[in-house]
C-alpha cells in the first residue's frame, strides 16, 4: 500500500508540474502584448455597416495616369473592353473604326477581344494626338476659357472625343465653338472634368502607330 501511495503520490505530483508550465505569469507578460481599451484599432473591416464603406477609394489613383485613363474608359463604357455602342464605336475607350485604322490597327473585332491592344491603342492614340495638338498644348496650357483652366489631360481627352479638328476650333475661336458627340456631351465637359492629371510622360509621336 505504501508503494501504491507513493507510485500515486509522484504522479499527481508529476502533472501538477506538467500544468504549472501552461500557466500564464503576469510577471513575464511584456506590456505592449495587451491593447488598451481606449486605444483606437486599425482593423475596422469588414463591417456589417454599409455606411462604413462609402468613403473607401480603392485603389487609389487619383491625378495619376492609370486614374486618367481609367476615369476616361469609365465614362466611354464604364471600363467594358467588348462594349459596342449603338453607333459602332468598340471597346473600353470607344474606337471609331477609322480612327484605329489611323493608328494602325485594320482588325476591329480582334481589337474588341484583346484588351492589350485596346491599352495600347489609348496610348497610342494620346501620343498621335499630343503632336497634333503641341502647339495649342503649349499656347494655352494654364489659361482660362470658359471658366476652364486648360490643362494637357483636358485637351488630350477632348480630343479622344470630338477629335484633333474640334479642339483646335474650341481654341481658335475662344470658346465660342463647342463641339458635342451624338449622345450630346461636349468638348468643353471633357476639358474640364479629365483637367490636371499626369499625361506630361506620354511622348508626343508624328503617325503614332501601334506595336
Amino acid at each position: 500500500m505504501i508503494k501504491k501511495g507513493i507510485f500515486y503520490t509522484s504522479i499527481l505530483l508529476t502533472v501538477a508540474f506538467i500544468s504549472s508550465g501552461f500557466k500564464p505569469h503576469n510577471s513575464q507578460i511584456s506590456d505592449w502584448f495587451f491593447a488598451d481599451n481606449d486605444e483606437g484599432l486599425l482593423y475596422v473591416f469588414p463591417s456589417q455597416k454599409s455606411d462604413d464603406y462609402t468613403n473607401l477609394n480603392v485603389p487609389f489613383t487619383g491625378k495619376f495616369f492609370i486614374g486618367y485613363k481609367e476615369a476616361i474608359a469609365f465614362k466611354e463604357s464604364q471600363g467594358k473592353y467588348h462594349k459596342v455602342n449603338t453607333l459602332g464605336y468598340l471597346g473600353k475607350y470607344q474606337f471609331g473604326s477609322e480612327t484605329l485604322k489611323s493608328i494602325g490597327v485594320n482588325d476591329s473585332l480582334h481589337f474588341l477581344n484583346n484588351p492589350k491592344l485596346q491599352e495600347k491603342a489609348f496610348v497610342t492614340l494620346l501620343s498621335k494626338n499630343k503632336y497634333e495638338l503641341r502647339d495649342y498644348i503649349t499656347k494655352y496650357e494654364g489659361k482660362v476659357i470658359n471658366g476652364i483652366k486648360i490643362t494637357e489631360s483636358g485637351i488630350l481627352a477632348a480630343a479622344h472625343l470630338g477629335g484633333i479638328g474640334s479642339v483646335k476650333k474650341f481654341f481658335k475661336t475662344n470658346g465660342a465653338r463647342v463641339k458635342k458627340d451624338a449622345y450630346g456631351t461636349s468638348i468643353q465637359k471633357y476639358l474640364r472634368d479629365f483637367a490636371g492629371y499626369e499625361t506630361h510622360t506620354i511622348p508626343a509621336v508624328k503617325n503614332a502607330k501601334v506595336k
